[in-house]
């Protein structure tokens, strides 16, 4: 009697989360950092910024965004929305 092979069934598919993260990156929309408003966090870990949205449907809004790690001006962030703003530093 010939018993099925079982080694195939439990592989982990490679491809499935390379498709996910490259799905992911094609939704997002380019917004540049056009002004650093200050840091905040327990830390100082996460940067505030102004952003100008260069393509989509909010294309040319400027809108506040929580950014965590180096952040200069003139630096493209990839939004995967553009309709929620941060609330300002107090």
């Amino acid at each position: 009697m010939k018993q099925p092979d079982k080694t195939k069934k439990n592989q982990p598919q490679k491809q499935s989360s390379k498709a996910q993260v490259q799905t992911s990156v094609q939704e997002g929309f380019p917004a540049e950092v056009i002004e650093i408003v200050g840091r905040h966090g327990v830390a100082g870990e996460v940067t505030q910024v102004k952003c100008k949205v260069l393509s989509g449907f909010d294309k040319d809004k400027i809108i506040r965004r929580n950014v965590r790690g180096p952040t200069v001006i003139g630096d493209i962030l990839v939004l995967r929305e553009t309709e929620m703003e941060a609330m300002p530093i107090r």
